[in-house]
């Protein structure tokens, strides 16, 4: 299969595109990069989990809990069974942000010098530069002045 040379421009994409450069800016080293890839790994696992425990402490919508009105619509069934899924969807969800949650402790038996950090931050630096920087806002700007691109 073969990747094409462009990236998607999509809005997905770019938002995308525009978190991770954000990501290597903000968080230019490695230890950085470990704690902020920890706490969105903790966050995401502690608001999963707590949704999921909210959702099963409700009536999962139980015969007792319906009328017979209700019994007799298959609306209800489906919704029963969707909402099955999604608990068995979060259910697995969390069970794989356990995993993933010891992964990332093995992450964290990784330190590094200080001149490997300084060669973290200059990597960054040129993996996401900052989007506002003078010359890149000119460049931006000649590029866009070029009379041979398409949409000019």
């Amino acid at each position: 299969m073969k990747v094409p040379e462009e990236p998607c421009q999509c809005p997905d994409c770019l938002r995308f595109y525009r978190e991770h450069d954000r990501l290597i800016r903000e968080f230019p080293t490695l230890r950085q990069q470990q704690e902020i890839n920890w706490a969105a790994l903790q966050s995401f696992r502690t608001l999963c989990g707590r949704v999921l425990e909210d959702l099963q402490k409700h009536p999962n919508l139980n015969s007792s809990t319906r009328s017979e009105e209700n019994l007799k619509t298959e609306s209800v069934e489906k919704k029963e069974k969707s909402f099955s899924q999604v608990i068995a969807d979060l259910e697995n969800i969390n069970a794989h942000l356990y995993s993933i949650e010891a992964l990332m402790e093995r992450v964290f038996d990784v330190k590094v010098p200080d001149e490997i950090e300084a060669k973290f931050r200059e990597i960054a630096g040129e993996l996401a530069p900052d989007p506002l920087n003078i010359d890149r806002l000119r460049l931006n700007r000649l590029l866009h002045q070029t009379p041979d691109l398409p949409d000019k």
